[in-house]
């Protein structure tokens, strides 16, 4: 009972010390989540500028349209008539250039969004060159200096975290085993009486990992939850947070944390438990 007793603490200790490297974990695999959906979004918010010759009829606008909106590299499309290009364009200037030339020197377009897979320099040359085969086509422009300068400010981003991430891994795996360890160590002279009075490897062991098992499941529901209020108080705070967590992946993040506290805790308990059966009873002391 005594042994017991004394387990109660350190059992606590290695669960609360688990689930606050696991809640760890979880803030950055959200942070990574969140960067994952920001650079979707501004791939996504990036306009590509289908120029068309001058006097094209507005039926041939709207089956290019039609065309455009039929292939893989379009997330959507709308119409600008030059109507609507000058009007924008006088906002912009906050002149009058009709007035200034005497006519308006703007073409009709259809501006482009792209899913995310295509806005980078080699892809965009392909849909600029599949959609200068139009006849009605006078040219295809984005924002070069843009997309360059975006695709590799992620790229840098992405190794940064991707990097942290692994060695985050690494020293989370070496706290939870050393926090199970330590919690074991309490345990060592209850394991080997079992032994010396009689009982099985299996019969030993069963009981600590279930043990565990229910350690690791405990520490990642605390983590989960610790998690969950972190990104409902962000949420709160900053509103548009929220249209970039994707439900699917945030899902699998708290379910991985689960898993994982339960893999290591339980890796690690049986582990030093077989270590304690084969010490000598002196050098456990």
């Amino acid at each position: 009972m005594s042994a017991g007793k004394k387990a109660k603490p350190s059992y606590f200790n290695a669960i609360m010390g688990v689930a606050l490297v696991l809640f760890l974990l979880g803030i950055l695999g959200w942070l990574l989540i969140n960067g994952r959906a920001l650079s979707r979004a501004f791939k996504e918010d990036l306009e590509i500028n289908v120029d068309f010759h001058d006097n094209v009829p507005d039926e041939s606008l709207t089956k290019m349209k039609s065309i455009l909106d039929k292939q893989p590299f379009v997330l959507t499309s709308r119409i600008i008539t030059k109507d609507e290009a000058i009007k924008m364009e006088n906002q912009v200037e906050g002149n009058n250039m009709v007035e200034f030339l005497g006519y308006n020197p703007l073409f009709a377009s259809i501006s482009l969004r792209l899913h995310e897979n295509y806005v980078n320099k080699d892809s965009l040359e392909k849909v600029k060159k599949f959609i200068l085969q139009s006849n009605v086509v006078r040219d295809v422009t984005w924002p070069n200096i843009v997309v360059d300068q975006m695709n590799s400010n992620l790229r840098k981003i992405g190794i940064i975290l991707g990097s942290i991430s692994v060695l985050l891994l690494v020293i989370v795996i070496f706290l939870i085993d050393n926090t199970v360890r330590l919690a074991m160590f309490s345990n060592r002279f209850l394991i080997k009486t079992m032994q010396m009075v009689g009982a099985t490897r299996a019969f030993i062991t069963r009981p600590f990992d279930l043990r565990a098992f229910i350690n690791g499941l405990i520490s990642g529901i605390v983590a989960v939850i610790g998690l969950w209020i972190i990104i409902s108080f962000a949420n709160n705070q900053l509103p548009v947070l929220s249209l970039l967590n994707d439900p699917v992946l945030l899902a699998l993040l708290m379910g991985g944390m689960i898993v994982l506290g339960i893999f290591i805790s339980m890796i690690s308990t049986h582990r030093s438990v077989v270590k304690y059966l084969k010490m000598h009873v002196d050098d456990l002391y």
